[in-house]
């Protein structure tokens, strides 16, 4: 187990926060409108034009809010994730979070908004009917039930890290089958926006959903920091950490639950954003150690770091429209993920 000195680890938060900061300034002058520097400053201020301050204030700034609070939330959940299931390979949608959302979109998009129980292959209809906020709730319902059905199993045979990996692989399949059913029987319009949902995309933010997602993040953040001495403990063993009396059960219970709820909320609103909660974490443990006290702010920070870069260089390529967030954050995070998993034999022990 590796930890390391707290001098170098508190310089790693500064140079993270700055470099966070750095790159959120960066994107706030970056984007598919091809805005001059100067004419977003002006925007910034409130003196540009009426369309210059509705792309500063109503469209970058949200997306670049968006960007750290959903990075830092999908790098946190991974780690707790990757500890409570003592497996490198663990992610945020490891309990089926992200295809119990993925259904719930394609529920309410296909079936109520733009499908064959309402709107039919009226793209008005369409366009009049859909509830963004009301797609956002059903994905977070059904990602709900598919957390508390998981771990509900899982309580029926002790909340085993193989188990409870076993169960979320069983019951997202489920999901996505239901999934491809309903898609199968969507119309055109239907299946188009449902699969456009599906693409992790930022510009979808609002200040109303950052704020949510701000709100479920930090409690998170704080609650995990509060159980880092317990989670320290856990990566000795089960048995060491209940020789030191932690309920090991309830502490994977409680934890992975509260990560999956930030995964629930962030893929609810901005859609699937692959790697973030695996590359992240596993970064910072190798780099840093394994000390949660230090590594869950550095995997918040790192994770941040990741979505903005992400972001920026999607509306960068976007040629007129930004590229979705997640594709970007795939094509980063595959290639690296794969050159740390043959640049040294056993890396992930």
């Amino acid at each position: 187990m590796k930890y390391t000195h707290k001098k170098s680890t508190y310089a790693a938060i500064i140079i993270l926060i700055c470099a966070v900061v750095i790159l959120a300034m960066l994107s706030l002058f970056t984007g598919s409108s091809n805005m001059p520097v100067a004419d977003a400053i002006r925007a910034l201020l409130g003196n540009g034009t009426p369309s210059q301050n509705r792309i500063i204030w109503n469209i970058r700034i949200p997306r670049i809010i968006a960007a750290i609070v959903a990075g830092s939330g999908l790098s946190i959940s991974g780690l707790i994730m990757q500890t409570d299931l003592n497996n490198s390979m663990a992610s945020p949608s490891t309990l089926g979070v992200s295809n119990a959302a993925v259904f719930g979109a394609n529920l309410s998009i296909i079936a109520f908004a733009g499908g064959f129980l309402n709107t039919g292959n009226n793209i008005n209809s369409y366009t009049t009917g859909i509830n963004p906020y009301a797609t956002s709730l059903v994905a977070f319902i059904f990602s709900a039930i598919s957390i508390l059905l998981i771990l509900g199993l899982c309580r029926l045979r002790s909340l085993q890290p193989g188990i409870v990996v076993l169960a979320g692989i069983s019951i997202g399949s489920i999901w996505t089958a239901a999934t491809t059913i309903l898609q199968f029987y969507a119309t055109d319009v239907g299946i188009s926006a449902a699969i456009i949902w599906n693409f992790g995309d930022l510009g979808r933010a609002t200040y109303k959903t950052d704020l949510i997602m701000f709100v479920v993040v930090i409690t998170c953040f704080i609650a995990f920091i509060i159980m880092s001495w317990y989670f320290n403990a856990l990566l000795s063993g089960d048995a060491v950490a209940r020789s030191l009396g932690i309920n090991v059960e309830l502490l994977r219970f409680v934890s992975m639950f509260l990560a999956s709820v930030i995964t629930a909320v962030c893929v609810s609103f901005l859609g699937i954003i692959g790697f973030v909660g695996i590359i992240c974490p596993h970064v910072t443990k190798k780099v840093l150690g394994y000390d949660h006290r230090m590594s869950i702010p550095v995997s918040a920070l790192t994770g941040s770091l990741l979505l903005l870069a992400a972001d920026t260089l999607s509306r960068s390529l976007g040629n007129g429209s930004a590229l979705p967030v997640g594709a970007i954050t795939s094509l980063l995070g595959a290639p690296f993920f794969l050159a740390i998993i043959f640049s040294k034999k056993g890396s992930f022990k």
